[in-house]
């Protein structure tokens, strides 16, 4: 026999622990009766008030993500506005403009009607302006190979219904006329 089991302590549990002395002894049907621990009083409804807090942050960055998707969706079409506005521009020469004003034409390219007409986050119409820029080496303008830029211009309110600020969505191009431009052309804004 060895040490161990010639014990004569009552609570040696056979690991060679013992209690000390004055200490009560802890059964295994006491530890696995507790209960687990109860929330007090004043925690209850913890969760409500901290999802009541992050619901409507999480809503406003959900709606400024959309409407910076619908701001770039502005831009790219004012981008395709101006560099098809560029094109015309350049081949139509003395030609008759569509639509009697090439700028306005242009304008109503829009693939938006919020751009086109300027309702919802865009306050007004998309401007389209038409220039003649000096030729860098000849100093001409209006000529065969001279530019000629167009640009597209509309403001853009950022979440209106929040009183956010107003940026410009601006796009331009600029190209090579193909034929002698029309002098009325330079300047010319919808």
């Amino acid at each position: 026999m060895n040490a161990r089991s010639s014990s004569a302590h009552p609570s040696d549990n056979g690991h060679g622990w013992t209690p000390p002395s004055g200490a009560a002894s802890i059964t295994a049907h006491t530890i696995d009766s507790r209960r687990p621990p109860t929330r007090s009083r004043n925690e209850r409804g913890q969760a409500a008030v901290e999802l009541a807090l992050v619901v409507p942050i999480f809503c406003l960055l959900v709606l400024a993500l959309i409407d910076f998707g619908k701001a770039l969706n502005y831009w790219l079409d004012a981008n395709h506005l101006a560099n098809e506005g560029a094109r015309q521009a350049a081949v139509i020469g003395n030609s008759p403009q569509p639509g009697g004003n090439l700028a306005h034409w242009i304008q109503q390219q829009a693939e938006t009607t919020e751009l086109r007409n300027g309702t919802g986050s865009v306050s007004s119409p998309a401007q389209v302006c038409i220039t003649f820029l000096a030729n860098p080496s000849t100093g001409t303008t209006g000529r065969v190979g001279d530019p000629i830029k167009v640009t597209v211009t509309a403001p853009y309110k950022w979440l209106p219904f929040t009183g956010g600020a107003t940026a410009a969505i601006r796009a331009e191009s600029t190209m090579r006329l193909e034929r002698p431009a029309d002098p009325s052309l330079n300047g010319e804004c919808s």
